[in-house]
């Protein structure tokens, strides 16, 4: 019987992408370990990947949103959570700092899709 290298390779490859894909942190539901008066908070993920349970993820911003109200005025509304909401979370194509100038740029960091850049959209 012989060993076709192809095959050996694919798998090797598919083995590769397979834990680069797991490594990469999209959007996940969280829940609240704390909160403060800046919009930020620290969130625990609520999958578990690895033997390890996970790892809270530290000052995360939370969005918020903008409407005008009864007279024409136009307010931001911040997102408030407590300790043991659930939360959904997204983690940004990129590092999320530069861009929150508001001026294009180029990333400053090779990060992508790291829990660094995660930010809390939402509430269930």
């Amino acid at each position: 019987m012989t060993v076709d290298p192809s095959g050996s390779l694919a798998k090797l490859i598919d083995g590769v992408v397979q834990k680069r894909l797991a490594d990469m942190c999209v959007a996940f539901p969280c829940r609240v370990i704390s909160f403060d008066n800046t919009g930020r908070a620290v969130v625990l993920p609520l999958f578990q990947l690895t033997d390890e349970p996970p790892s809270p993820i530290q000052n995360v911003p939370i969005s918020s949103h903008k409407y005008k109200n009864a007279i024409g005025q136009i307010e931001k509304v911040p997102h408030i959570v407590e300790h043991g909401d659930l939360v959904f979370v997204v983690c940004a194509d990129r590092q999320i700092r530069d861009a929150l100038t508001g001026q294009v740029t180029a990333p400053s960091s090779k990060r992508i899709h790291d829990r660094n850049d995660a930010v809390i959209v939402g509430v269930f």
